[in-house]
């Protein structure tokens, strides 16, 4: 594996400078020389657990870039790994702010674990802030579809992803997170192509009952159309939203692996958002289109943040129509449905889901029970997962 054989930023300038002398390098950081005081504990929090020694690390070739930082193929222990080094920022605030980043996105990945979701290693914080995760080789589920394109992705498959994702979503929202940028970017495909994995936790909350959270979060073809205002959100303006975005953020997702079609297809990504969120726009159905998807997409888009259902209840859904799915489905005719009748056929639709996988009515009743009421779930006021 080559090593750092490119132009360097003066992040990894540091990194390379730790690893050849065998300690931090002596470089004061720019708040001292500029007499800023650091953040404050409450502002940077980072389990010390969760440190690696970066001098154990091997850093090779570039293999992705985002908003925050870079990702190389890497060797750790013997293990390959991927390596997102995180950007340092510019000014005292901008610093603190990625610092107070950082130090959630390892929080978050850390108490997390799920086949879907890609694993956590640990994490660098001096010379320079990085995060060590498995190495998934496979394509982005963008790319995959893009070069599938112009035919469809089998149906079958695409729900195996779909439930791939909602499984994903699900153990994360167990824990209290929100995505905020679910998007086929950040999946993963295994090598065998035939599963998908997470990734990128850098946008991810946890849900809050009292406090707002800031807008500046998602890709704009993926986000919920309540991340909006009647103007357009300034960088960390607050926003009353909850676990609900990601169930939008999925509807989307799924129409993308049932057409493999872009989403608002000849729009700028600026006019897809004011159209979803101020026109109520969605994505057209195909006239081929199953009730059951249909019905399912409809559901996690509406405008309504309490009718999208919950991810436990996706799957269920999700697993009925698939093992029921014939080996040349049939389309049935699509309706638009109104807010009441989702509601009312959500309900109907998951006790068949329960007498299917239970096989009577007193055992669906059980089964009901480990979920929420639903007569609570979608009730105007609740703000449940």
């Amino acid at each position: 594996m080559v090593k750092m054989q490119r132009v360097m930023s003066s992040e990894e300038e540091q990194f390379l400078l730790y690893k050849q002398s065998g300690k931090k390098s002596q470089v004061l950081p720019d708040s001292v020389k500029e007499g800023v005081s650091p953040p404050s504990p409450c502002e940077f929090r980072l389990d010390e657990r969760f440190l690696i020694d970066p001098q154990l690390i091997c850093v090779g070739s570039k293999i992705g870039e985002g908003a925050h930082g870079k990702v190389y193929k890497g060797m750790y222990q013997g293990e390959s790994v991927a390596v997102k080094i995180l950007q340092r920022g510019e000014t005292p605030e901008e610093k603190a702010r990625l610092e107070t980043r950082f130090a959630r996105e390892v929080a978050m990945m850390s108490r997390v674990q799920h086949k879907n979701l890609v694993k956590f290693i640990g994490a660098c914080k001096d010379p320079i802030k990085a995060i060590v995760t498995e190495l998934l080789p496979g394509m982005s589920l963008r790319k995959y579809m893009i070069s599938l394109r112009p035919n469809r992705i089998d149906l079958h498959l695409a729900i195996s992803f779909a439930l791939d994702i909602a499984q994903a979503m699900d153990c994360l929202h167990a824990s209290g997170i929100i995505h905020r940028d679910l998007k086929p970017d950040n999946l993963l495909l295994t090598t065998d192509q035939k599963s998908l994995k997470l990734i990128d936790f850098g946008l991810a909350r946890e849900e809050s009952l009292t406090e707002m959270m800031t807008a500046e979060t998602g890709t704009y073809r993926w986000m919920a159309p309540e991340l909006y205002s009647t103007v357009t959100l300034r960088l960390g303006e607050k926003k009353h939203y909850n676990l609900k975005v990601d169930v939008y953020s999925f509807s989307i997702v799924l129409w993308e692996l049932i057409t493999n079609r872009m989403p608002f297809e000849g729009m700028l990504n600026l006019q897809a958002a004011y159209a979803a969120a101020f026109k109520q726009v969605r994505p057209g159905l195909p006239d081929d289109l199953h009730e059951d998807l249909a019905f399912i997409l409809q559901s996690c888009w509406a405008e309504d943040p309490n009718i999208r259902p919950n991810f436990g209840q996706i799957i269920r859904l999700l697993n009925t129509f698939l093992c029921t799915l014939p080996e040349h489905p049939q389309p049935l005719l699509v309706t638009v449905k109104s807010n009441e009748s989702l509601k009312e056929s959500l309900n109907a639709r998951l006790v068949r889901a329960n007498q299917s996988e239970d096989g009577s009515i007193g055992a669906a009743a059980r089964r009901k029970r480990r979920f929420s009421c639903f007569g609570q779930c979608f009730s105007p006021g609740s703000s449940d997962n």
